[in-house]
């Protein structure tokens, strides 16, 4: 009597899951992403300057002044942020 029970208690489960399925795989759900543009090479070219004329640092107007200042700026975030760590840990430490 208890087997037959749970026989039919595992067809049932069986069957609501083939349901399930069935339902959950003809839904409107799903992965989808929008169209490949087609042709050319994924950027606008008169606006892009491929990469071996990247990178010419010679080449650069107002080379010295950009320069200084990206080696300032990397500069100083490298030294103001641990500083500002520092302070703010020893602060924390000393209101707990």
């Amino acid at each position: 009597m208890a087997s037959n029970t749970a026989l039919r208690s595992a067809a049932k489960l069986i069957r609501s899951s083939q349901s399930f399925i069935s339902k959950s795989s003809s839904g409107s759900r799903g992965f989808h992403s929008t169209g490949i543009k087609r042709g050319g090479h994924g950027h606008d070219e008169p606006y892009y300057m491929h990469a071996k004329h990247m990178y010419n640092l010679d080449r650069m107007t107002n080379q010295g002044l950009k320069m200084s200042l990206a080696v300032f700026t990397g500069f100083s975030i490298g030294v103001a942020v641990p500083v500002y760590a520092v302070i703010f840990q020893q602060k924390k430490t000393a209101s707990g």
